[in-house]
C-alpha cells in the first residue's frame, strides 16, 4: 500500500457561485501544466473534489509544484481505497504508522456515500479502535491531536488523508483577464506581478531599454526575473522597448524638476498602445505611496492623465520592509538587488517635483512634439516569450 493521490483543496474559489466550473476548469489546467515533466501523474476532477493521480510517480517533487500554483488552498497526500470496511482500515493504519512523531491521533470520518452500510459516527469507533489496537504509545485525543485522520467515503471510492500542505491561495491564473506589468529590474515591480498572478491575473510584461546607459546585463536581469515569476503561472511574453532616443530627448528638452514625470507618462503612452495591440485591458505597476518622488499622490495623478487603462498597484499601502520579504519568499531579491541600472535610475534630476501639476505638465509636453519619437520606440520593440523550460542564456544570445 502506498499514497497514490494528491487531494487538491480549494478555498475562496468555493465561493465563485455559478461560476466556479471557470476557475475549476482553468485551475485543473495549470496543475496539469505544471506537472507536465511527469508523464504518468493526471489531474482528475470528482464532484467537489480534485485530485492529482500520482501515476508511480515520488510525491515529494510533484507537491512542491503544486505548491506553487494560485487557486490552490492545501493540499495532502491521500490513499484511494474501494468501498470496503477491511480496505479502509488498513489504509487508516498505513497513514498512521507513515506519520512523523504522532502520539495523539484522531479520526475523522465524513461519509457522502450514504450507501455505506456503516455511518461516521461509528466508523469513527471503529477505525479509532483499530488504529490503537495495532499501535504502540499512541492514544485518542479528539482536541488537540498531533495528527488527524480524514476518510472520505465517496460514491466511486474512499480517500484516506492526514498531513495538510498550505498552498499559496488565490485565484488561478488566467481567470481574471491579462494585465501589462511595468517590469523595470528592481525589487517592487516582479512583488507587484506575483500578487497580480496571485489575483489570477495572467501577466504580459514591459520592459524599458536605454542602451548604452542601461547594459545588456539589465536585459539579461529582467529576463531573469520574467522567468522566475513563470515558476507561478505559465509563459511571460517581455515587450523590450528601445527608450534610448525618447528618454534622451525628454531630458534634454523639458524642465530638470519635470522630466521624470514627463518619462513616466511616456512610459503610459507606450505601454498602452502594447495593450491595445495584445487586448489587455490593464497596467501592472510596483508603485508604492510615497517611495519616491514618481509615486507621491500628486505625481500618480498627474501620470495617470495620458491614459485611462486601469492600473493594478498591488503594492501601494506596503512598507518596504514587507515588499522586500515577500521577494525573498518568492526567490526574486537576490537578482532584484543586482548592480544593473535601468532606465529609471541612470537620468535622475537632481530635484525632482514631487507634487507636479497636471497643467504645468501639459504646457511643457505642448511645446515639444514627441510623437514620432513615441512611434519609433513602439516599432522597435522586441518581444520574448520566457517559459518556466527555456534557457534563457539562449534567449539573451538572441537578443544581442
Amino acid at each position: 500500500m502506498q499514497y497514490d493521490h494528491i487531494l487538491i483543496r480549494y478555498g475562496e474559489m468555493a465561493l465563485k457561485g455559478k461560476n466556479i466550473k471557470k476557475f475549476i476548469v482553468k485551475l485543473q489546467e495549470n496543475i496539469q501544466h505544471k506537472i507536465k515533466d511527469f508523464p504518468e501523474a493526471k489531474v482528475k476532477r470528482t464532484q467537489g473534489r480534485m485530485f492529482v493521480l500520482l501515476g508511480g510517480h515520488d510525491p515529494e517533487p510533484i507537491i512542491e509544484k503544486c505548491k506553487h500554483i494560485f487557486g490552490i488552498q492545501s493540499l495532502s497526500l491521500a490513499i484511494k481505497v474501494d468501498n470496503e470496511l477491511e480496505a479502509i482500515k488498513d489504509a487508516a493504519l498505513y497513514a498512521l504508522e507513515n506519520s512523523e512523531d504522532t502520539r495523539k491521533f484522531k479520526v475523522t470520518v465524513k461519509r457522502i456515500n450514504k450507501d455505506f452500510p456503516v455511518r461516521s459516527q461509528d466508523m469513527n469507533q471503529i477505525l479509532g479502535g483499530h488504529l490503537l489496537s495495532n499501535t504502540n504509545n499512541i492514544t485518542v485525543d479528539v482536541h488537540n491531536p498531533d495528527l488527524e485522520i480524514k476518510v472520505e467515503i465517496r460514491l466511486e471510492a474512499t480517500y484516506i488523508t492526514s498531513s495538510v500542505i498550505p498552498g499559496l491561495g488565490g485565484l488561478p491564473v488566467g481567470t481574471s483577464g491579462k494585465s501589462l506589468l511595468l517590469l523595470s529590474g528592481g525589487i517592487d515591480s516582479p512583488v507587484a506581478g506575483y500578487l497580480a498572478m496571485k489575483r489570477g491575473v495572467q501577466i504580459e510584461a514591459i520592459h524599458f531599454h536605454s542602451p548604452p546607459f542601461t547594459s545588456d546585463r539589465a536585459k539579461q536581469k529582467v529576463l531573469d526575473l520574467a522567468k522566475q515569476l513563470t515558476g507561478y503561472g505559465k509563459s511571460v511574453k517581455i515587450h523590450i522597448v528601445p527608450f534610448t532616443k525618447l528618454q534622451q530627448e525628454i531630458f534634454r528638452e523639458m524642465p530638470d524638476g519635470y522630466a521624470m514625470t514627463i518619462m513616466r507618462r511616456m512610459m503610459m503612452r507606450i505601454s498602452e498602445k502594447v495593450c491595445r495591440n495584445e487586448s489587455i485591458l490593464s497596467m501592472t505597476t510596483g508603485e508604492n505611496l510615497g517611495q519616491v518622488a514618481s509615486q507621491t499622490m500628486e505625481s500618480m495623478n498627474t501620470i495617470n492623465e495620458v491614459t485611462n487603462y486601469p492600473i493594478i498597484r498591488p503594492l501601494i499601502t506596503m512598507d518596504k520592509t514587507e515588499i522586500i520579504k515577500i521577494s525573498q519568499e518568492i526567490g526574486t531579491y537576490e537578482t532584484s538587488i543586482l548592480p544593473y541600472e535601468d532606465c529609471c535610475t541612470i537620468f535622475v534630476p537632481k530635484s525632482p517635483k514631487t507634487k507636479p501639476k497636471r497643467e504645468k505638465v501639459n504646457v511643457y509636453e505642448s511645446k515639444k512634439d514627441f510623437t514620432d519619437l513615441i512611434e519609433d520606440a513602439v516599432a522597435g520593440i522586441e518581444v520574448v516569450k520566457v517559459t518556466d523550460q527555456k534557457d534563457l542564456d539562449s534567449v539573451f544570445e538572441d537578443l544581442l
